[in-house]
């Protein structure tokens, strides 16, 4: 596909608008964001990353875009494209290792059962809580929601950060290398991290699935916290209070929402390996 100068522009500003948007909306340096930080620092997206656009593998513009100084791109008969032969050499390796993860993700059993305590077990016996938000229930009570629930995480990146004392209440031990096998389509962490593949395939994603990427992300970390055992009313929050039936019912249909979601977004980033693959052929 070839865009012409008007096309690619209006996308390029478009995407940079939007990206603006979600910079000035939930990204405040200098201001710790409880919340959206993790978006930017946990991942290390820098402002400049989301408002670049690339218009992804496979496309080809057309004029003098910036693209044509950028790394990873070529310019052949006037034309500028992703070289997918110099990205493959530095990046392919990195590339299907993301992809098995991807295709696993989505293959692999979904699980809606954990009802979010990934965050309870972050804090359960300890006086030294990840955040400086004050705990909703107070820490005796988040310490006994914890103790009469099965812990029920899938997703290394959080189990990690478990308290000594809560890891071994989770049904399973989880370790880096088993991740292909635990990750599952229902966790909220594996959805926000359909972000962090975006991310990490550059150029060969298209701007504008990034930053929907980036949108399901926020949706999934918004639902994180309210269902943590911190108190983000006053980061204007709300609360999914998951030692409730009430509230597993509603963290459990936002979940799968959020699932829904992530699904398409998954499927083009592997989609997008495999073009890149085959074009550096």
């Amino acid at each position: 596909m070839i865009l012409e100068p008007s096309h690619w522009q209006a996308r390029m500003d478009d995407h940079q608008a939007r990206a603006d948007n979600r910079l000035a909306t939930f990204r405040h340096p200098g201001q710790y964001h409880a919340v959206y930080d993790f978006l930017f620092e946990y991942y290390p997206v820098r402002p400049s990353h989301l408002r670049r656009w690339h218009p992804g593998v496979g496309v080809a513009l057309a004029g003098k875009p910036p693209h044509a100084q950028w790394r990873y791109y070529k310019n052949d008969d006037g034309l500028t494209a992703v070289d997918t032969r110099a990205w493959w050499a530095k990046r392919g390796e990195s590339a299907l290792v993301i992809k098995r993860l991807l295709e696993s993700t989505a293959t692999n059993p979904a699980t809606f059962d954990c009802f979010g305590l990934h965050e309870w077990a972050m804090v359960y016996k300890t006086d030294r809580p990840r955040h400086s938000l004050p705990l909703r229930l107070g820490p005796e009570r988040t310490n006994e929601v914890v103790e009469r629930s099965k812990l029920k995480c899938t997703h290394y990146d959080a189990y990690r950060f478990f308290t000594e004392p809560a890891r071994p209440l989770n049904i399973r031990v989880l370790d880096r290398g088993g991740q292909s096998d635990n990750d599952q389509a229902g966790c909220v962490h594996a959805t926000m991290d359909v972000y962090k593949w975006a991310w990490k395939l550059g150029p060969i994603v298209p701007g504008e699935l990034f930053l929907d990427a980036l949108d399901v992300a926020i949706e999934a970390r918004t639902l994180d916290m309210e269902a943590s055992p911190y108190d983000c009313r006053s980061l204007g929050l709300g609360v999914v209070a998951v030692e409730t039936a009430e509230g597993k019912a509603e963290y459990v249909a936002r979940q799968r929402q959020l699932a829904d979601k992530a699904r398409p977004l998954r499927e083009r980033l592997v989609a997008l390996i495999n073009s890149a693959r085959q074009s550096k052929l």
